[in-house]
């Protein structure tokens, strides 16, 4: 069975999606197979594995109206490896949907993952930049929440917002819902205010703050333009490195173990 990871940040620009996606390839390169979730109405998830995400047929706004199955939505993203749940401006009326829908419309993602949920190893979903329904939804069909940050003062401010989002879906919802671990983005250590901030986050969240730190990179920043992760863009920068020892500390971290393959076909 899969493990159901939400990338979620309320601030925007942290270096989610590019986390979002660049994770998925990483877990790829180590075996693993891997579904990204797009719920980011911009679709940039959906742009960065290689899709047009103008050219769908059916989006994630299909499945979260009950419109289509997650096997029906499914695409994959031939070169990074990993298949895709693609979303585009639709989303927006789907979210409209699900605030006006009844009981039980904080479930409808869960609802669509739990047919496929073992043809994965790992489905990680891009959550969008707010805490709306979306990323309800994210959260009640998540085991864990890894929150990309940058190490700046603002950003301090909205994760305290972000985990009593967090405590009150576990609460109420998902009692299993853990802080998966929160990774440094876009992190330059010659900035003084990053390092403060670093070493801040680590003497609060000493055994959930990630290791690695993905850097500034130029070549990270790139790729998305040319639909694709920094891993098949140019895997020898300094970004594409770093997600691949995000990503064998994840792994690490989880014990998992074993090799993988297949999908939703």
């Amino acid at each position: 069975m899969a493990r159901i990871l939400a990338i979620a940040n309320q601030k925007g620009g942290v270096g989610k999606t590019t986390t979002c996606v660049n994770l998925a390839a990483s877990l790829v390169s180590n075996g693993r197979r891997v579904l990204l979730v797009d719920l980011d109405a911009q679709g940039n998830a959906t742009v960065g594995a290689g899709l047009d995400k103008d050219a769908v047929a059916v989006s994630n706004y299909e499945l979260l109206t009950g419109e289509a199955t997650a096997q029906m939505v499914c695409c994959r993203g031939l070169e990074p490896g990993f298949d895709v749940l693609p979303a585009n401006g639709d989303l927006t009326a789907a979210e409209v949907s699900l605030m006006e829908a009844g009981e039980g419309r904080e479930r409808r993602l869960q609802q669509a993952l739990a047919p496929i949920i073992d043809a994965y190893d790992y489905i990680l979903i891009d959550c969008p930049p707010a805490l709306s329904i979306l990323t309800v939804n994210a959260f009640v069909a998540a085991h864990g929440v890894l929150i990309p940050i940058q190490c700046e003062y603002y950003a301090l401010e909205g994760l305290s917002a972000l985990l009593d989002t967090i405590e009150r879906v576990r609460q109420t919802v998902n009692p299993d819902l853990a802080i998966e671990g929160l990774v440094r983005t876009m992190f330059d250590g010659r900035n003084n205010l990053a390092t403060q901030v670093g070493a801040q986050l680590l003497a609060h969240f000493p055994d959930q703050v990630y290791r690695t730190q993905i850097p500034r990179n130029v070549r990270l920043a790139e790729a998305p333009s040319h639909g694709l992760p920094v891993l098949q863009y140019d895997r020898s920068s300094r970004g594409a490195v770093a997600y691949m020892a995000l990503a064998s500390e994840l792994l690490r971290r989880q014990g998992a173990s074993g090799q993988a393959k297949g999908g939703v076909r």
